[in-house]
């Protein structure tokens, strides 16, 4: 019954909109113009939640990421040193891994963070460690320590004992000793090395109760007690709010320059630099305006912090939150965004926005973290921002999917209806929409993503594309195509659910029907191989408003 009202719905949305008259775009790619290698950007994840990693539907998401490609994709997560008994909650977990006896002794308790990075790795999932927050029995205001904070409070009152500084530095430094070489011996030298490892979380914001000072001692501490523990360490910072301004730089200078805290050497080892960007969306009227400059103008403004100190030139940037705005576990009018299309097309506007921005700068960008996962025992498509609701991926993943079956180098892609970079940062994309593409070249793999987005979650006219391939090897004449792409009616389980009727609770058919729905789709009717000649091919296709498109050509 279900599948049958599904496909009245469908014809008649078809019917709907076939008046509507869609507006051309010429996109072309030019496969011998490379713009240097592909870097996979999108293959960190993270959340504030540890403790839903190894739950049914946290297992379940893990094994998805890791399958996007194994061993290469990393999870950062907030409260692996938090104290508490591990039951997850909103923006809370736990692993209790320090408490004290009476006489105030360390007493090690490594069970559920084990268990945590056990899952992650048997998932081929790795940890982006966040050495954080403060253990109870070394907080120096330890009361109250576990918030209350529920969607539409205020967010400030998360910020309990866990966020003060540490009665003692060198307890502090001694636990993240003891952790790492505790890593260290469980899972060895190699696996350990290829773990990135940072202190704490938006210490420039609340999340740190104490002075820019403290914070770079609490960070020399924690570094100097995971590199005695892991000489080869891949460590770095500080992953603050935004790009973080006069602390970003305070940290850089410390880290090159300053005195250790630790060591009372100069300078801090720096792998790599990171900090955090988010947009602005607000709802206003009928719908959601998304706010997609906010987002690039933090992206610019840390990129260029970064490049102006020349010996940050090769060091590696990861964006270690990167998002269209800034509470996962937030809910609410302006938050609507996140279940459907809109937030699948931003993330493809986005993505290829921020490899243009490290051109800009000339930077070595390495990352760009999503901070999404999931809900476990939630409602389905409960407002959050995340990856999945109840095991059922949603249409975000599928830009994710797209995203990692791309390799080799960029090429270079023109559009007509693509929105400058400068005026994407300016003011976002509020007049016509970004209808744009970013293209890979490897072996004999040419991979275009298209896209067609816009600020505003308002209908509008499909896009008539007129997608032009040239300068492609002049001894083949076809090319096998494979089309993907996520719109209302593919790679979508959100809408199916919508015309399902938002069934609380799906039986077994219709989650079976959701899961199927959330696959990443390929688009039906559309050329199984495409004519080459004299080293150029040509595809036409509409793509709706909020739709993404990948085109595979197997040359």
């Amino acid at each position: 019954m279900i599948r049958n009202s599904c496909l009245v719905f469908l014809a008649a949305a078809a019917v709907a909109g076939s008046h509507a008259q869609p507006f051309p775009v010429s996109i072309t790619v030019d496969a011998e113009n490379s713009l240097g290698e592909y870097r996979q950007i999108w293959r960190f994840f993270g959340a504030d939640e540890p403790n839903y990693a190894y739950m049914k539907d946290g297992k379940k998401l893990l094994s998805q990421l890791g399958e996007l490609q194994a061993k290469n994709v990393y999870f950062r997560t907030h409260n692996l040193m938090t104290s508490g008994d591990g039951s997850p909650a909103l923006k809370w977990g736990s692993t209790n891994m320090y408490t004290e006896d009476e006489e105030g002794n360390p007493i090690y308790d490594w069970t559920l963070v084990d268990l945590i990075f056990d899952t992650y790795l048997e998932n081929g999932v790795r940890p982006y460690v966040q050495l954080g927050f403060m253990p109870e029995a070394l907080s120096s205001k330890p009361h109250p320590y576990k918030h209350e904070w529920r969607p539409g409070f205020r967010y400030e009152k998360v910020y309990t004992g866990w966020a003060y500084p540490p009665e003692d530095y060198e307890k502090w430094g001694e636990l993240c000793y003891q952790w790492a070489k505790h890593c260290l011996e469980r899972y060895g030298k190699e696996e350990v090395e290829s773990w990135y490892w940072q202190t704490w979380n938006e210490a420039n914001i609340g999340y740190w109760q104490g002075t820019l000072e403290e914070f770079l001692k609490l960070h020399d501490y924690a570094i100097d007690g995971v590199q005695r523990a892991i000489p080869g360490a891949r460590v770095g910072g500080p992953d603050v709010a935004g790009s973080g301004g006069d602390f970003t730089r305070g940290f850089i200078e410390h880290c090159l320059r300053g005195k250790n805290y630790a060591t009372g050497h100069t300078g801090t080892q720096l792998d790599f630099v990171s900090f955090h960007a988010k947009g602005h969306p607000r709802y206003q009227e009928d719908h959601i305006r998304m706010g997609i400059s906010n987002q690039l103008k933090a992206i610019d403004n840390g990129f260029g912090i970064v490049a102006s100190f020349p010996e940050l030139k090769e060091t590696p940037i990861i964006i270690g939150e990167s998002d269209p705005e800034g509470c996962a576990a937030c809910q609410g009018d302006m938050f609507s965004y996140r279940n459907g299309t809109v937030y699948s097309s931003y993330t493809a506007a986005s993505f290829a926005r921020k490899h243009d921005l490290a051109d800009r700068h000339g930077v070595t960008f390495d990352g760009a973290l999503s901070w999404a996962f999931t809900f476990e025992d939630q409602a389905y498509f409960a407002g959050f921002r995340q990856l999945a609701s109840n095991g059922v991926a949603m249409p975000v993943l599928n830009v994710f999917r797209m995203m990692s079956k791309m390799g080799g180098d960029r090429i270079q892609t023109d559009s007509t209806a693509a929105i400058e970079l400068q005026e994407m940062i300016d003011v976002g994309v509020r007049d016509q929409p970004d209808v744009a593409a970013f293209a890979t070249l490897e072996d004999n793999r040419v991979a275009v993503m298209v896209w067609h987005y816009h600020d505003d979650d308002l209908p509008g006219e499909d896009a008539a594309v007129s997608l032009s391939l040239r300068n492609l090897p002049s001894n083949r004449s076809n090319a096998k195509l494979t089309h993907y792409r996520i719109d209302e009616y593919h790679s979508n389980a959100y809408d199916l659910w919508l015309r399902m009727g938002k069934p609380v609770a799906p039986n077994e058919e219709a989650y079976a029907e959701l899961q199927a729905a959330s696959e990443l789709a390929i688009l039906e009717n559309s050329p199984s191989s495409v004519e080459i000649s004299a080293g150029q091919a040509k595809l036409d296709f509409a793509l709706p408003r909020q739709g993404v498109s990948l085109l595979l050509l197997e040359l």
